[in-house]
């Protein structure tokens, strides 16, 4: 807009003289015209003639004094009642053409057939997916050796029972959300014992989610864990029947089997054993000595360091009755040494238990996740909201329901964002009265934006988006697009009244004289917009952004050359200090 406005002062007036003297020699010379002279005659002459009609039409619509506001207010309103069905959303989906498919099977499944589901799985997308569609599958099953690698993975998978399916498709494949409901009523078909869900792939979802690998993420909180346990299951369940609401499930993992052994404390110290040593004993033969006693050696040679660790060959454990002869250390007695093992001092036990703990500031957490398809998430959020808060109530003192996720943010946006429209607007006020030394004809610029902000949500409406963070941002573009020009119109029927016309002549001079470089402003601005608007995969982000400058800039043209001239006949009678006649300069000139 600088770079322009500096061009405008510049070049601008230079090149109009050249072609201005061009075409007086012409005249002058009576050199017969072009084909592009006489396109333009016949565009000129059409173009009066549409004037002109557009000049009666205005003066029909100032002698309206009543009628005129009641349209206005009657568009207004209705576009307000459209905002209930346009929706809104943080950000538009983006087809990216990746798809993340996450698995999980049932607690502690071995990883060899972990990795026999998942070859079932990747049968069912390859029934679903054609293969002119499909280019790439990658399995990422279970969890790295080092904890080191833990950074560079997905912090969704859980163990040797998790993993994550990723599928990438070629270019000028079908639509990904198409994919993603025939893979997920398969699954539930085929594999109803399976947890699966679909994580953002692509990355600015990813970003958007704020590493989440869903789009809300609902947090109950606190130091009553059973109690907690229970709201976290009841959310989940409230939340599955939510229309819009898809792939809900609770991220921890709560009825792993295991086997507890109690020892008989009695007959441990009848053998001379300890607590710890028999702990150290199981946990080295069940996870090597490196869970209890690190150690490296040194190659001499090359002076690389290699991990020492002693563990039970996992063959040699392959029934209860293995594991109850694990060896305990050798206890001194009088007599000598007596070699003990686990099943003689301690007692089996069955139970299910939570695999997976996590944690916000020290508190115990559960993570009810959940995705959106086929509905806004502005309308999901009202109903999780309630969910929340019926739930808030059963919390015990000290616990807390947190919501988490896209659902956060874009509150946190969109009040940011209208808060900064309305300073805008203040602001832009306030700068017209300072140019105008009136507080009451830059109201006529003012009150004419809600017929852009019609626009926008006409236009959202029609195509079937919904209000975003970029349709947002297309909006403060066609809002700032119609209000210049609208300063335009306003600014020479200041001069008219100045020359000594009526409010009412001079709004009508000011329509019939600013109409051509109103259009012009406005089709320049919808012609550069409509390839994005259009939208490729990929592309939706922009496209909603552009389908925002559009439907502010029709509708807000509209406004401009038909509601503004009618605001400012309306105002400039009130405005004592533009009485006709009165030789006061006019500020801002355009």
């Amino acid at each position: 807009m600088l770079a322009s406005y500096g061009v405008s002062r510049t070049l601008t007036p230079i090149v109009i003289r050249l072609l201005l003297r061009g075409e007086h020699a012409r005249r002058e010379e009576h050199r017969s015209p072009t084909a592009l002279d006489r396109f333009h005659d016949r565009f000129n002459q059409g173009f009066d003639r549409f004037r002109d009609y557009y000049t009666w039409l205005l003066a029909r619509i100032l002698e309206r004094r009543r009628a005129t506001p009641l349209v206005g207010l009657a568009v207004v309103a209705s576009a307000a009642a459209l905002t209930f069905f346009v929706g809104s959303d943080f950000f538009p989906r983006v087809d990216a053409g990746l798809i993340a498919l996450h698995v999980r099977a049932k607690p502690l499944t071995r990883v060899e057939h972990t990795e026999e589901i998942f070859q079932q799985v990747e049968d069912i997308v390859h029934e679903v997916i054609p293969a002119r569609d499909l280019d790439l599958i990658l399995d990422n099953i279970g969890l790295p050796q080092r904890t080191y690698n833990l950074a560079f993975g997905s912090q969704t998978m859980i163990g040797t029972n998790d993993g994550q399916i990723l599928i990438a498709l070629k270019e000028g494949h079908e639509p990904t959300l198409s994919y993603l409901r025939r893979l997920r009523r398969e699954m539930r078909l085929r594999h109803p014992d399976l947890l699966t869900y679909f994580e953002p792939a692509d990355m600015v979802t990813q970003i958007l989610n704020f590493g989440i690998p869903a789009q809300i993420d609902i947090q109950v909180q606190g130091p009553a864990r059973d109690k907690n346990l229970q709201i976290a299951q009841d959310i989940r369940r409230e939340m599955a029947a939510v229309p819009g609401l898809i792939d809900v499930h609770i991220h921890q993992e709560l009825n792993a089997p295991e086997l507890k052994y109690e020892v008989d404390r009695s007959r441990a110290l009848e053998l001379s054993q300890q607590m710890q040593s028999i702990a150290n004993n199981v946990n080295i033969s069940l996870s090597s000595s490196q869970q209890v006693a690190p150690n490296l050696w040194t190659d001499q040679t090359t002076g690389t360091p290699y991990y020492l660790a002693v563990q039970t060959p996992e063959y040699r454990l392959q029934n209860l009755n293995d594991l109850e002869n694990t060896p305990i250390a050798t206890a001194s007695t009088g007599g000598g040494t007596v070699t003990n093992t686990l099943g003689n001092i301690a007692r089996l036990k069955r139970q299910s238990i939570q695999t997976v703990y996590s944690h916000s500031n020290v508190q115990n957490v559960f993570d009810v996740y959940a995705g959106v398809q086929n509905r806004d998430l502005g309308s999901v959020a009202s109903e999780v909201s309630k969910i929340m808060a019926e739930n808030e109530t059963h919390l015990a003192p000290g616990n807390h329901i947190i919501v988490r996720g896209q659902i956060e943010s874009m509150n946190s946006a969109f009040e940011r964002l209208t808060l900064g429209l309305v300073f805008a607007a203040v602001f832009v006020y306030l700068l017209m009265v300072v140019n105008y030394q009136s507080f009451i004809d830059p109201l006529a610029v003012i009150l004419a934006l809600p017929g852009a902000g019609a626009g926008i949500v006409l236009m959202l409406f029609v195509t079937g988006t919904s209000l975003s963070i970029p349709s947002l941002m297309g909006a403060i573009m066609a809002v700032g697009v119609a209000s210049a020009n609208s300063i335009l119109l306003v600014t020479f029927a200041r001069e008219q009244r100045a020359a000594g016309h009526t409010p009412m002549e001079a709004a009508l001079s000011a329509g019939r004289t600013r109409i051509r470089p109103v259009l012009m402003t406005a089709a320049a601005m919808i012609v550069g917009m409509l390839p994005m608007a259009i939208g490729a995969p990929g592309e939706e982000q922009n496209a909603v952004l552009a389908r925002a400058v559009i439907g502010g800039l029709i509708v807000g043209t509209i406004t401009t050359l038909l509601f503004v001239p009618y605001l400012y006949s309306v105002f400039g009678r009130f405005d004592a200090g533009s009485e006709p006649g009165e030789a006061r300069p006019a500020g801002g000139q355009a």
